[in-house]
């Protein structure tokens, strides 16, 4: 089976004597992985304020939160 390389799209032989697939060459691998390295490729994901920990609501989503309670105190 022919595949495009990811990073320059040559046509190359998906097999198992292909050590550098799905790329055509080291080079080709190492500037991909390179890019992941340097955050110019990313998975997307929720988007995270840098202060807040991973899996903590952010201050807008706190604020939300209580403003939807019964309790003046919370009210502006």
């Amino acid at each position: 089976m022919k595949v495009n390389c990811p990073e320059c799209s040559t046509s190359v032989e998906w097999s198992a004597e292909n050590k550098h697939r799905p790329f055509c060459s080291k080079k080709c691998q190492l500037i991909d992985l390179g890019e992941w390295a340097g955050e110019e490729r990313a998975i997307p994901g929720p988007k995270q304020h840098s202060d807040t920990p991973p899996g903590m609501p952010d201050i807008e989503d706190i604020e939300a939160m209580l403003s939807q309670q019964q309790d003046d105190f919370f009210k502006h």
